[in-house]
């Protein structure tokens, strides 16, 4: 399995943890407000809104919530003006490469805060650009194996425009381009599966394979960087054998 689909698989188990703390509600509030702020309140006209929400949904955040959260953005609230975006990149441990993407009020608070997780989980803050080049925006969709066969799903998928169906533990990850991503998505509920996740993100082209020590090191720095109220998204391209992560997590 790969390192970003381990964590995945981990940020699920941990979610409603989070859920609990508010912490997963609070990032997705801060993306539809500035996603509102930036391309308008109407989701049929505004991509990047219209996935924000659909992450609401799948968290099932109350209607309430999203609408408030479109209204703060659209009424151009202080608040939602103050937040920008920025994407810090860096080395974890094993030279495992690291894409933090924040959205603060307060980037002189924020950096320190970065650099401090990565120094203190045996890694470094790089430059810009560092590490970007190892990483391309995908939409990964997981399915449930028990749902469906994988040639049954792999022709429906590349059908609707997929690029790829891989094996995982528990789930099909579909693997689409950003602009196939939502009739993928559709096709695949239209047929009745039960989607465990859709999300676009940054996707690794490599990975790096690390053993047991630095594997508690790297999940540590993740776990931190996931807990910061600033990052909204965090990705790495860490691979780690399934018997090490097992006794991990």
């Amino acid at each position: 399995m790969s390192g970003h689909s381990k964590w995945s698989t981990i940020k699920r188990k941990k979610g409603a943890i989070d859920a609990k703390r508010g912490k997963i509600f609070t990032k997705i509030i801060k993306e539809i407000t500035l996603a509102a702020r930036l391309g308008g309140g109407d989701p049929e006209g505004n991509p990047r809104l219209r996935q924000a929400i659909m992450a609401a949904k799948d968290e099932n955040m109350p209607k309430e919530n999203i609408e408030r959260a479109i209204k703060k953005g659209i009424g151009g609230d202080e608040g939602a003006a103050a937040f920008e975006e920025v994407t810090y990149e860096g080395y974890g441990p094993g030279g495992v490469a690291v894409l933090v993407e924040v959205m603060t009020d307060n980037r002189n608070r924020t950096v320190a805060e970065i650099r401090h997780i990565f120094s203190k989980h045996g890694g470094n803050l790089g430059e810009n650009g560092c590490v970007s080049w190892m990483f391309e925006k995908k939409g990964t969709i997981l399915v449930d194996k028990k749902a469906v066969s994988e040639d049954e799903l792999m022709e429906l998928a590349l059908e609707a425009g997929a690029d790829d169906v891989r094996d995982e533990e528990n789930e099909y990850e579909v693997i689409t381009s950003p602009a196939a991503f939502e009739a993928v998505r559709k096709a695949i509920e239209s047929r009745g599966l039960p989607v465990v996740s859709a999300r676009i993100g940054m996707v690794p082209q490599t990975t790096v394979r690390i053993g047991e020590d630095k594997a508690a090191q790297m999940l540590k720095m993740m776990e931190k960087f996931e807990d910061n109220d600033d990052v909204q998204n965090v990705y790495a391209n860490f691979d780690i054998p399934d018997e090490i992560m097992e006794k991990l997590s």
